[in-house]
């Protein structure tokens, strides 16, 4: 397992670099690119890193453990892998290459409904290890299919998306004209011929398909038509009442995943969510919306010993996992340091990723003087954070 560890990029900014050389322009940017500005994509980042841990040095210390009970499950580490829309047009093969490390290092993955693996496929690669994350469909139908699949296939636990009720303003894939298959603009094809490692990829898995939704999709529909598809399939915002329908037809876990203020978390808790998942969509929806550590922190205070608090938005690296633990979260998703590493190392990219966030968390924990992670709140220095 340890083969797949590259000692060249030992971090995310290195992994980030090492990718955009071998992604074409279009689907890096969509990776990197938030909306309007890009301002809550790097509010995200700036904030969580205004977090401050206190180590504790002289006290017998035996050593740390990154084992995390959550859900009735034990795994590995406190992160997971983030879902991610259209992974296959970003690097090929990254939703199952994903999938396969993280049952190899017993961490979750958290499937989208619009990304490029379908449900069936994931569940068997990570073994047990997969999440669903429900774009909420705009007919009754269409839900419970997806439901049924997904429970079929054996996941254990639905993330139900909040914060997205309507499509953002992202003004780098509009210039793009981002879609499924790519379109073959003359800007765009010069930039997949710039990148010869990711066009092999294309050629040998085929071109990137919604895998999960395709057997609800008409055949043979152009990029007019599957915009104005995919607009009608998931027009409008989850209410209360979809989350309590979507609950009493759910028989395993449920998260919600967009928390960001209290109103939402009592209604949620109200609905019977079985955990949050405090998000802004990695600052890809509201650019003048908070940071996700402000909310966290305030959450936690009021709903953690309520439910199942989470983060994602802004964790990158093994002191961003420790701050938003510290911070109230008991578990935290990353989404673009793992498409950075597959973008950087292709099929060794998820591996070298997990191993990379594993050995910067025990150094963090040794460092510290914490011996398991749900003691990590006890080191947070406060001051500053959640105001």
């Amino acid at each position: 397992m340890n083969d797949a560890y590259s000692s060249q990029l030992p971090s995310v900014d290195y992994l980030r670099k090492r990718a955009k050389l071998r992604m074409p322009g279009f689907a890096y940017d969509y990776l990197e690119g938030g909306c309007f500005n890009d301002i809550n994509r790097e509010r995200n980042r700036s904030e969580l890193r205004d977090c401050q841990l206190r180590p504790v040095y002289l006290r017998d210390f035996e050593g740390a453990t990154l084992t995390t009970e959550l859900f009735g499950e034990s795994y590995d580490a406190p992160f997971g892998v983030a879902p991610v829309g259209l992974q296959g047009l970003m690097w090929p093969n990254s939703c199952q290459i994903l999938a396969k490390a993280a049952a190899s290092h017993n961490i979750p993955f958290c499937l989208s409904t619009v990304s490029t693996a379908s449900i069936e496929e994931i569940a068997e690669l990570s073994q047990g290890k997969s999440w669903f994350q429900l774009y909420h469909p705009a007919e009754d139908e269409l839900r419970d299919k997806l439901l049924s699949r997904a429970a079929d296939a054996g996941m254990k636990v639905l993330v139900v998306l909040a914060d997205t009720p309507t499509f953002a303003y992202r003004p780098k894939e509009i210039r793009n004209g981002l879609s499924i298959p790519p379109q073959m603009s003359v800007r765009n094809v010069l930039q997949m011929l710039g990148a010869p490692f990711w066009c092999a990829g294309q050629l040998q898995y085929g071109k990137p398909e919604f895998k999960t939704m395709s057997p609800y999709m008409p055949p043979g529909m152009n990029m007019k038509h599957l915009a104005l598809f995919m607009n009608k399939t998931f027009n409008g915002r989850l209410t209360i009442d979809k989350l309590k329908a979507i609950r009493e037809k759910w028989q395993g876990k449920l998260v919600i995943k967009g928390i960001v203020n209290p109103e939402d978390a009592e209604a949620a808790i109200s609905a019977g969510v079985d955990g949050m998942i405090v998000s802004n969509h990695g600052g890809r929806q509201l650019d003048a919306g908070e940071s996700t550590i402000k909310p966290l922190t305030r959450l936690a205070k009021e709903f953690g010993d309520r439910t199942t608090l989470m983060m994602d938005g802004g964790v990158q690296s093994g002191p961003d996992i420790a701050c938003a633990i510290a911070s109230g979260a008991k578990f935290a998703f990353l989404g673009r340091t793992f498409m950075y590493s597959v973008g950087a190392l292709g099929d060794r990219g998820g591996e070298h990723a997990m191993i990379m966030l594993k050995r910067q968390m025990q150094q963090i924990m040794e460092q510290l003087g914490c011996p398991a992670v749900d003691q990590l709140p006890q080191h947070l220095i406060e001051e500053g954070l959640g105001q």
